[in-house]
C-alpha cells in the first residue's frame, strides 16, 4: 500500500463522520490539502513511516472491539490516590475510571461530555492552540469527535491528587487506528500534576494511536505534567502536545519512552506571557527495533521569561532516536534564558541517533545555548567499578542508571518515578 491510501482512508472516514462545525470543517479542509510526510520533508528527514503506512487500518468507533479491557496492564497510581480517567482503544471507560476530588476543585470527565455538560468552556479554547496547519494527522484528529480527556481547575484551586489520563490500546479483530484527544486548562493561580499513560496489549495486530492534546496554562498558574509510553513492539504512536503559557506560569513536561514500535511526540510550547518558566525533560530507553523521534519547539513570544531542556537516550539492539529541538525568541522577547541539551549513550554499535538543536534569534539581550552529546559507554569508570569487585553487567546497569539519574530526579511524583526507575531497572536487569 502506497502512503496515499492512508490518506485517502482517513480522507473518507473524516467527510463522512466530521461535525459541521467551523472548527471541524477547517480541520477537514487542512486534512484535504496536507500530505502525509515522508524523508523528504524537512521535519520528517529522519523518519520513516513506511511501515506504519503499510497497514489497511479499523478507525476506532465505539463498538465491542474498543470496549474489551487487557487485565494484564498496570495502573501507575493506585485508584485511591488518583484521579483516573480510563480509555481503552480510544473509548471512555467510566467503570475503570476513579475521580476523588471533588467538584468544586477540579471538574474533569470525558472530552465528549464536556462538550454536551460545559459547552462554553470547551468552546472557548477547544481547537484553539493546536496548529495543524502543518500536521496532517493533527487535522484528521481535529475534523473529528475524537474521544478523550477535559480538566479544568478553577482559578485559585490547588488541586493535591494528581489526575491520570490512562490510554490503553489493545486490537483484537485488525490493526487499529485510535483518535484521542485532550483538553487541559489551569485556571490563574491554580495547581496540577496532570499524568498521561500509553500502555498496550500484546496481540496480532497493530495499533496506531494519533493524539492531540491542548494545554492552557493561565497566569500564576503551576502544571506538572507526566507522559509515560510503555507500549507494545506492536503499538505506533504520534502526538502532538501544545502548551500556550501567560503571564508568572510554570510548566514542567517529563517524556519518558520506554518502548513501542514508532514513536513520534511534537511537543510545542508557547511562552506567551513574561516571567514565565517552562521545564522539558525527556528520557527514552530503547531496546529491539524501537524508533523513538522527540521534537520539541520553544517559542519565546514575550520578555523576562526561561525555558531549560534535557534530554537524554539509552539505545540497545537496533533501535533508532531522533531529537529535533528547536528554540525561537521573538524581537520583543528580550531577558529571555534559553537552554537546550541532549545526551545519548549507544549500547549497541546497531543503534543509531540523530539529533538537531536548533536556536533562532531575533533579539539581542537573550542567554541563549544548546548542544548535544552521542557516545558509547565511559570505560573508566566502569573499569573502576570492576575493581571494587562488581561484575561487569551490574557495573554497566549502575553507569547507565546514573546516566538517567538527573531526569529521573526531576519526576516529582513519587509512584510514577517508582513505576520509572522499576521498568527502567528491569530493562537493564538490575535489582534496585
Amino acid at each position: 500500500m502506497e502512503k496515499s491510501d492512508l490518506k485517502a482512508q482517513m480522507l473518507s472516514y473524516a467527510q463522512a463522520r466530521a461535525p459541521q462545525t467551523p472548527i471541524h470543517l477547517q480541520a477537514l479542509h487542512l486534512l484535504e490539502e496536507l500530505e502525509i510526510p515522508t524523508t523528504k520533508h524537512e521535519e520528517w528527514k529522519y523518519l520513516n513511516l513506511k511501515n506504519l503506512l503499510s497497514r489497511t487500518y479499523t478507525f476506532a468507533n465505539g463498538n465491542q472491539q474498543e470496549s474489551q479491557f487487557p487485565q494484564s496492564i498496570p495502573n501507575i497510581c493506585d485508584n485511591n490516590s488518583a484521579n483516573v480517567l480510563t480509555f481503552v482503544n480510544g473509548v471512555y471507560r467510566p467503570e475503570l475510571s476513579c475521580l476523588v476530588s471533588p467538584p468544586s476543585e477540579l471538574t474533569v470527565c470525558s472530552l465528549l461530555e464536556a462538550k454536551s455538560n460545559y459547552p462554553n468552556l470547551v468552546d472557548l479554547y477547544f481547537g484553539k492552540y493546536a496548529n495543524a496547519d502543518q500536521h496532517i494527522f493533527a487535522a484528521f484528529n481535529t475534523a473529528l469527535e475524537a474521544q478523550g480527556a477535559f480538566v479544568y481547575v478553577p482559578n485559585n484551586k490547588v488541586v493535591e491528587t494528581p489526575v491520570v489520563i490512562r490510554c490503553i490500546a489493545c486490537p483484537k479483530e485488525s490493526h487499529l487506528l485510535i483518535q484521542v484527544r485532550h483538553l487541559i486548562v489551569v485556571g490563574r493561580s491554580a495547581q496540577l500534576t496532570l499524568v498521561e499513560h500509553y500502555s498496550s496489549a500484546s496481540t496480532p495486530y497493530h495499533s496506531f494511536t494519533n493524539l492531540v492534546a491542548e494545554v492552557i496554562v493561565l497566569e500564576n498558574a503551576h502544571l506538572q505534567h507526566y507522559k509515560i509510553q510503555d507500549e507494545s513492539a506492536t503499538a505506533s504512536h504520534i502526538g502532538l502536545t501544545q502548551v500556550w503559557q501567560l503571564q508568572d506560569s510554570y510548566y514542567a513536561n517529563t517524556t519518558i519512552s520506554l518502548d513501542g514500535e514508532l514513536t513520534r511526540n511534537n511537543l510545542h510550547i508557547a511562552l506567551d506571557g513574561q516571567n514565565c518558566q517552562a521545564y522539558m525533560n525527556g528520557l527514552y530507553v530503547l531496546d529491539n527495533k524501537t524508533v523513538t523521534d522527540n521534537h520539541t519547539v520553544v517559542d519565546h513570544r514575550k520578555p523576562n521569561s526561561s525555558s531549560n531542556e534535557l534530554y537524554k537516550g539509552i539505545l540497545k539492539g537496533k533501535t533508532q532516536a531522533i531529537f529535533n529541538g528547536k528554540i525561537f525568541v521573538r524581537p520583543n522577547a528580550q531577558k529571555t534564558n534559553a537552554f537546550q541539551s541532549n545526551k545519548n549513550i549507544l549500547l549497541s554499535p546497531n543503534a543509531q541517533v540523530d539529533t538537531k538543536p536548533q536556536l533562532e534569534i531575533w533579539a539581542d539581550d537573550v542567554k541563549c545555548s544548546h548542544g548535544c552529546t552521542v557516545g558509547a559507554l565511559d570505560e573508566e569508570p566502569l573499569f573502576y567499578l570492576r575493581t571494587r569487585g562488581i561484575d561487569e553487567e551490574n557495573a554497566r546497569a549502575l553507569l547507565i542508571f546514573a546516566f538517567a539519574q538527573d531526569v529521573l530526579e526531576r519526576i516529582e511524583l513519587p509512584s510514577v518515578r517508582q513505576y520509572v526507575e522499576k521498568s527502567i531497572a528491569e530493562r537493564l536487569k538490575m535489582n534496585l
